[in-house]
């Protein structure tokens, strides 16, 4: 385990897109997004996820240069092409867009297709923060995950983020997988060589596993919830929404033909019903439904109340968002750490284009 800087992963992450032919203006963009990660805490999706980046480019998956596009649209909605672009560089376009919309009508939508893994889906729902907006992000996956009672792999782990502004109060930003934890996760216990809790996958007969292999060897991730007795049918109907909302509407692969990112050891595009991977981003002005300084002040009210309530001892009621705030102020004195295999990962990048880490 070593400690880095953001601007140093910064550095040589956007060194790296720009080395497989992105433009400074994408590289710098898709480099802020995928650190970003780490700095907030979620380093499943963090620079550990470069070298999938580049093995997708490597296998003619990824475009450097996309020319993003609208395709179709109404004054509220659209659908934008991602044209195999870098999904951390279309999200934000997307979002932008979803912005601008909502400036005018009071909320805009916008669904993706032929993009392709957007890293975490808070950043793009938190660049409505900044004008007084609530920003929805989600977006699909490689079908990793078993939908209550199936054998079968049929959904990604298909994560929904929500953020919303406040006064005083930092803002409420809840992003989260539709299963019981995102696949990012494993791979972490992968790369230590330790065992999943029980709950977080099936083997391949159904039966509950802790091999952190799982999914390479026939199982699957289980849905939020686990089974059916802890509500996994919950989990189930959210990550179909969210692979709706993400690929059936715009045109994107849905289901158990979304083409994989580079992990659980397959690249290999099979059958297709769309085009790539698809996203839905929107944002809502506040004051299209009150003040927004009215909103803002309840919202600090709600905030405040939810933190004050009566905890279990040793803990404390957090408001979604708190953790990764947490994370980010002690990462920006301290330092991101980096495990030993993903450095491993790093510096074979880092021979490849002559990037020094």
């Amino acid at each position: 385990m070593e400690l880095y800087s953001f601007d140093q992963l910064f550095g040589f992450t956007r060194s790296v897109f720009l080395a497989i032919g992105c433009s400074e203006k994408n590289a710098a963009l898709a480099a802020e997004v995928l650190v970003s990660a780490d700095l907030r805490g979620v380093d499943s999706h963090g620079i550990a996820r470069l070298p999938g980046y580049v093995r997708l480019y490597d296998h003619g998956r990824l475009n450097p240069n996309p020319n993003i596009r609208i395709v179709h649209e109404t004054p509220s909605t659209g659908v934008v092409d991602g044209d195999k672009g870098l999904g951390l560089v279309v999200a934000p376009y997307a979002m932008e867009i979803a912005m601008e919309k909502a400036e005018k009508v009071g909320s805009g939508w916008i669904s993706v297709r032929n993009s392709n893994h957007f890293g975490i889906a808070g950043y793009h729902a938190m660049m409505a923060l900044q004008k007084d907006m609530i920003g929805w992000t989600m977006t699909h996956a490689a079908p990793l995950v078993t939908p209550t009672f199936s054998l079968e792999k049929m959904l990604g782990t298909n994560p929904v983020a929500v953020a919303v502004p406040a006064g005083e109060e930092p803002p409420f930003v809840a992003d989260f997988a539709s299963t019981a934890v995102a696949y990012g996760k494993f791979e972490l216990l992968q790369r230590k060589g330790m065992p999943a809790p029980v709950g977080w996958a099936q083997d391949a007969d159904g039966n509950p596993t802790t091999d952190s292999n799982a999914v390479k060897n026939g199982g699957g991730l289980l849905p939020l919830g686990t089974d059916r007795e802890h509500g996994s049918h919950k989990g189930y109907g959210l990550g179909a929404i969210v692979d709706i909302f993400s690929g059936v509407l715009s045109g994107a692969n849905y289901g158990p033909w979304v083409p994989p990112f580079a992990t659980a050891g397959f690249m290999n595009v099979g059958e297709s019903v769309g085009e790539g991977t698809g996203h839905f981003v929107g944002a809502m002005r506040v004051d299209g439904f009150r003040p927004a300084e009215e909103f803002k002040s309840h919202m600090d009210n709600w905030i405040k109340r939810f933190r004050s309530a009566r905890a279990v001892p040793g803990e404390k009621v957090l408001i979604p968002g708190d953790p990764e705030r947490e994370f980010e102020s002690l990462r920006r004195q301290e330092g991101i750490p980096v495990t030993a295999p993903v450095i491993e990962q790093l510096t074979l990048l880092s021979r490849r284009f002559t990037i020094p880490l």
